[in-house]
């Protein structure tokens, strides 16, 4: 019965979403408050229908309720409750039900926090996010029924894929998709503002904190997934530019210019067509990877479906939302005004210039991920792009843009001083010269990589110029006793652009040192034998069966020596699931300052009498869980500013008049 209850939920929220998308949207037109104001009510009383059918395929899910075909094809009594949880977002239609149910969250939360918003604007961005829901509850109850029943019921399910019972999997679906679908709130509000033809600075102020929460939720997302892939697919990397692992990082990039790109409208009132045009990129490139998850053309772990029909309704619902989307914005942009003028050597021009390269790298990564595709449609054979194309091309898109990452902050608005700038930045220009040279001959001259000292140069650009720029703003070398109180008279904005680029900075090391450092020995280990890898004693101790919840595993214990010195144990583990049965492996990791001693125990060898084991050393690999945590924390101290949370000044003429 309570399943029912979820799908006739379902099937109200949709009805409320149509009245949502067409009601407020004449009424706005016309100038009917009254129409305008079902706009809250509606996103209200929807996000309540669909809340209501997401508890209902929890409770499935937690009571393992196999009566329903979802939870007896993804769920089974032995998991544990945390991995029964996650079973409910663990499959395509519980995914989508999730997808629908941020949908929902983010309409209710413009209602609730958007008290200050023109009533026009709110009631127009409120109807597009409801022509969104639509188009997506219309496929759920179509063709992706999360309480579709199956008679009978089986004894027990078929369990969850092994690979997804990992607490890292378990959050970090939901953490992708509210970024993801969070810039459906910043497209709404593109949508809103091309239909009322105005976009100026208020705007801007508006838009911006929605954007920004998506931004850092995806960014959190993204890393949760590198993170789960590096501790558990037992290759010892982190990122391998996978179809889906690209789908989410192109919207992350066309987002992080969306943010840049809407701060020059804000101060400026310029770029506003090209800030317009990013948000509807950005959330197209969020729905192309639900497209990619979703529609069977594409083979991969992240992957949740393999049916072409489902396939053909996302793409439908893609190129009519953002098809749509781009013919609007061809009718409408032109007529925009272009606000304020600015030189190439500004701070907006450093913005734009950094917006462009963003722009250029998404489109780098969207080519690479599609052209295996079309080559195969248009019967050009079997295509395969993979990590040397993207770190060939995208790579050195983004040094340029690092550089201008140091620059850009130091530079006046309208009209910059470049050769001043450069001037303040000389010592750091030296520092960086100082750091790839110091590379170079630590890593024997060109027996290294060539392209290691200008990772690290880049690094301490940033790093230091950044500081740099700090110091000046509190004019920490000129009046060290009053730069305490010039630091805490800055904006949370300020600072958490500092800690963001700090963050790159970091990150930049981590993805240098490992990229080119890294040391693996893969061999046949018997008990007693110990291998060298940087610089670390490891010896094979045991290798035991030990029984699991839902699982059995082979745990290896490894002895790990330094200077014949035993400074730690180290287990990592071969499981093998009873339902479904597969098998799955945990890395254990030493993690330090200077990278992670990384192990993985195989299978045995009985032809040499031992087990096949992978050792590797990372260098720094901390350093890129480090800087992703200082992105994260930058994002989360600017979205505290009061800026984001009073909303647009008024003019004081215009409160003049009236009080007049």
């Amino acid at each position: 019965m309570i399943a029912e209850i979820g799908h006739f939920a379902l099937v109200l929220a949709l009805c409320v979403a149509m009245v949502q998308a067409t009601v407020p949207l004449i009424g706005a037109a016309r100038g009917r408050a009254s129409w305008m104001a079902v706009a809250g009510a509606a996103s209200a009383l929807q996000f309540l229908f669909i809340a209501v059918a997401f508890a209902a395929l929890t409770n499935a899910f937690v009571t393992s309720d196999f009566s329903v075909m979802n939870v007896a094809q993804n769920s089974h009594t032995d998991k544990p409750l945390l991995y029964k949880v996650a079973g409910v977002w663990g499959n395509h239609e519980g995914s989508l039900l999730l997808w629908i149910t941020i949908l929902a969250l983010f309409g209710f939360a413009v209602t609730l926090f958007g008290g200050n918003l023109p009533p026009g604007l709110k009631a127009r961005a409120l109807a597009v996010q409801a022509m969104i829901a639509v188009g997506f509850l219309l496929f759920i109850l179509l063709t992706s029924n999360p309480f579709a029943r199956v008679e009978p019921p089986p004894f027990n399910g078929s369990g969850l894929n092994p690979m997804l019972q990992d607490p890292g999997l378990a959050f970090h679906p939901p953490m992708l998709y509210l970024g993801y679908v969070g810039f459906s709130m910043a497209f709404s509000f593109a949508i809103a503002a091309l239909l009322e033809g105005r976009v100026d600075a208020a705007w801007a102020r508006w838009v911006r904190p929605w954007t920004l929460a998506a931004w850092v939720f995806l960014t959190g997302g993204i890393i949760l997934g590198s993170w789960w892939a590096y501790y558990t697919l037992g290759w010892g990397g982190w990122w391998y530019w996978d179809p889906v692992e690209n789908a989410s990082f192109m919207p992350w990039l066309a987002g992080t210019a969306l943010l840049h790109s809407a701060v020059v409208v804000e101060k400026r009132d310029a770029l506003k067509s090209w800030t317009i045009l990013l948000a509807i990129v950005a959330f197209g490139l969020s729905l192309l990877g639900t497209f990619l998850v979703r529609s069977g053309v594409l083979t991969s772990v992240h992957a949740f479906a393999t049916d072409p029909a489902r396939g053909v309704f996302i793409l439908l619902l893609l190129v009519l939302a953002v098809g749509g989307s781009f013919a609007l914005y061809a009718v409408r942009a032109p007529a925009m005004k272009m606000g304020g003028l600015f030189s190439p050597i500004s701070r907006e021009g450093s913005l734009l210039l950094n917006n462009v390269l963003m722009a250029t790298g998404a489109a780098t990564v969207l080519l690479g991920t599609l052209y295996p595709l079309i080559a195969d449609a248009l019967n050009l054979g079997k295509v395969s792009v993979g990590p040397p194309f993207f770190n060939a091309v995208f790579l050195p898109l983004m040094a340029p843009m690092v550089v201008v990452m140091a620059i850009g902050p130091m530079m006046a608005w309208k009209r910059g001083d470049l050769p001043g700038v450069l001037s303040r930045l000389k010592f750091v220009g030296a520092a960086a010269l100082g750091v790839a040279m110091l590379v170079w001959f630590l890593q024997g001259g060109s027996s290294g990589p060539w392209w290691t000292g200008a990772g690290f140069a880049l690094a301490v650009w940033l790093g230091l110029g950044t500081l740099v720029d700090l110091a000046d703003r509190t004019r920490l070398i000129q009046a060290p006793a009053e730069a305490w109180g010039r630091a805490a008279r800055l904006p949370r904005s300020f600072w958490g652009m500092v800690l963001a680029h700090l963050g790159v900075a970091v990150f930049i090391v981590g993805l240098t040192a490992s990229s080119a450092w890294t040391t693996e020995h893969i061999q046949t280990q018997k008990i007693g034998e110990t291998v060298m890898v940087g610089g670390f004693g490891v010896t094979l101790k045991s290798v035991d069966e030990v029984p699991g919840p839902n699982y059995t595993a082979s745990r290896g214990s490894f002895e790990i020596s330094r200077g014949g010195t035993v400074i730690d144990v180290m287990q990592p583990e071969k499981r093998t699931y009873r339902q479904p049965p597969r098998p799955t492996t945990t890395a254990a990791i030493r993690s330090g300052f200077l990278g992670d001693l990384y192990v993985v125990i195989g299978d045995p060898d009985p032809g040499k009498g031992g087990h096949v084991t992978r050792l590797y050393f990372n260098p720094c690999i901390p350093w890129l869980w480090a800087g992703a945590l200082l992105l994260v924390i930058g994002g989360l101290i600017s979205l505290a500013d009061r800026r984001h949370r009073v909303g647009a000044p008024t003019r004081a003429g215009a409160v003049r008049g009236a009080k007049a």
